[in-house]
């Protein structure tokens, strides 16, 4: 399907959400008795995304809004990819997102019920058992302008079918030996429908079922049926699988049970970020990024350690809307929102993250005095905070240039400036090492310049940060930026691997400073380092051994260096 690139504005302007008129409709019409009940179906194969979430937030969101509830349903019909610890993460997840769902089922729970129902399905003759080698079914299957060719077992008995498909239970039989086909037209335009696959023969450990089974059914076979049986009323997936729906339909017609309706919407693309879950386990499993959770992934939990709110992502998910065409979103939209949502929360601190010493040579040698800074400027109730002011300071080796270009307001050669909540300064001479490296600055600053003003009324543009160089806390701070240095990380030239998109620049270390405040802060506390972006404290970080990650910058620096 072709894809569009879709701006979505600051102000919150979405696309028509087609799917609540649908819903409304239904509701007024008295469908389902007025009951609105949605489910979120994901495999236990990997860590969720910010696809998910959008999926997430819609499912769940839907449901509140008519007054009906969600299900939580693990589709584990694959027992060589799932596992609980991808069960657990996902669970925790949704709750973080804000969520609760109605009831938790599994696809393993209803296995009992869907091999009856493929049983229903043989006596029908309606499925067939297929002894055909896995490529060759392949080659029998046709193109899109070909039809396919039949079975050589397609028109075994009813009889047959039954004790083979026993036997493939019994455990009888080797993987991919055999499987169980529905019998439905091998012409079919819709390739899907060209007698699809129900069971495959795994002998392998599910880690809810332990070795139990050893068939499994396949993801259209078994979807359908859980919908049914959880009596979902509208059943909403992403827009790849508008073409299983007449297969999904199709099951539920021929077993005659509850008729649970399909709704496909866009699934979420973002620019610069890769969401399938395969390029995703490569990246972990090659040693590209940390683990599932390292900042810079997409990952529902990488965002999170990130520094990204709930909240955040829940409005995200809300200004990208509900389309019926795959679109492409900016990933300035998603950075937009966290900026939008700590700004409001986040207070305020001040780091310097390379730093370059300042001696007030007039300042008194021992003296250290209090200055009061609010906390947040956009809450009142966050109060304020004291922060320790002496002889000595740090400031932002950027913060100063020995010969700067006409328009630098910042700290140079005779020149003046303010320091945040504090005083104005004026650098008298500059200390260099043997290697001509700048490693001290000698002020003076104005005892009467504290509060914004100055002793003779006289304005200065330039304000910067500072710390207090006895009282500031050494931390490591993690400059996260995008993981890929494309708009679109697959496009790359043929032939070569799409890893070669990935960003050098994506994390740098800084070894710096913080407010001695900040000495007992706990992992995911949010704080705004002044001027230089949003920050989040990282798991890895200890007392004495503190540790931040770059939630943000404070405004949209990538659309600068990328020249958009």
């Amino acid at each position: 399907m072709e894809t569009e690139k879709v701006n979505v504005n600051e102000a919150g302007e979405k696309a028509r959400n087609f799917l609540e008129e649908i819903i409304e409709k239904d509701v007024k019409s008295g469908k389902h008795d007025g009951r609105v009940l949605t489910r979120f179906p994901p495999e236990p194969n990997g860590y969720l995304h910010i696809g998910h979430a959008k999926s997430i937030c819609l499912n769940f969101g839907l449901a509140q809004k008519f007054g009906g509830k969600t299900n939580l349903r693990f589709d584990d019909t694959n027992p060589t990819k799932e596992d609980v610890e991808y069960v657990d993460s996902i669970k925790e997840d949704i709750k973080w997102l804000g969520f609760k769902w109605a009831d938790e089922f599994y696809a393993s729970d209803y296995f009992e019920q869907l091999y009856l129902w493929a049983q229903e399905l043989i006596r029908k003759d309606l499925a067939y058992v297929d002894d055909q080698p896995q490529d060759q079914m392949r080659v029998n299957r046709g193109t899109v302008t070909q039809p396919g060719k039949d079975s050589p077992f397609r028109t075994r008995s009813v009889e047959e079918n039954l004790d083979l498909f026993a036997r493939m239970r019994a455990g009888e039989f080797p993987d991919g030996s055999r499987v169980l086909r529905a019998k439905i037209d091998m012409a079919h335009p819709n390739m899907l429908m060209r007698d699809p696959i129900l069971y495959r023969i795994i002998h392998a450990h599910h880690h809810r079922t332990g070795d139990k089974w050893c068939i499994y059914p396949m993801y259209d076979y078994a979807h359908g049926q859980s919908d049914s049986l959880e009596k979902i009323t509208h059943s909403i997936c992403t827009l790849e699988f508008d073409v299983h729906r007449p297969l999904y339909d199709w099951f539920i017609e021929k077993l005659e049970i509850f008729q649970s309706k399909q709704y496909e919407f866009a699934r979420l693309n973002l620019t610069y970020t890769v969401m399938s879950k395969r390029k995703l386990l490569q990246l972990v499993q090659e040693g590209f990024v940390s683990g599932w959770d390292d900042p810079r992934m997409p990952t529902i939990c990488g965002l999170r350690r990130r520094g990204y709110t709930p909240e955040s992502i829940r409005t995200f998910a809300d200004r990208v809307g509900v389309a019926k065409r795959d679109n492409v979103i900016d990933l300035s939209l998603l950075e937009f929102c966290i900026r939008e949502d700590l700004n409001k929360r986040a207070e305020r601190r001040m780091a310097v993250l390379n730093p370059i010493k300042v001696v007030i040579t007039n300042y008194p040698e021992d003296k250290v005095e209090e200055i009061h800074a609010v906390n947040n400027p956009e809450d009142d109730a966050a109060g304020k905070r004291a922060i320790p002011f002496s002889r000595e300071i740090y400031i932002e080796r950027d913060d100063f240039m020995e010969d700067p270009p006409k328009k630098f307001f910042r700290l140079k050669p005779d020149g003046e400036v303010r320091l945040r909540y504090a005083y104005l300064i004026k650098c008298n001479e500059v200390i260099k090492d043997d290697n001509g490296e700048v490693v001290e600055l000698r002020c003076t600053y104005d005892p009467e310049s504290a509060g914004g003003t100055s002793s003779d009324g006289r304005k200065v543009k330039g304000v910067i940060h500072w710390l207090s160089a006895k009282h500031a806390v050494p931390a490591e701070v993690r400059l996260f930026d995008r993981l890929f240095q494309n708009e679109d990380p697959d496009d790359v030239p043929e032939g070569t691997d799409w890893k070669t998109g990935l960003n050098p620049e994506s994390l740098k270390v800084a070894k710096g400073f913080v407010e001695p405040v900040l000495q007992n802060v706990e992992p995911l506390d949010r704080f705004q380092f002044e001027r230089l972006g949003y920050f989040s404290v990282d798991y890895d970080s200890k007392p004495g051994n503190l540790v931040f990650n770059r939630t943000s910058t404070l405004k949209d620096t990538w659309a600068k260096i990328s020249g958009k």
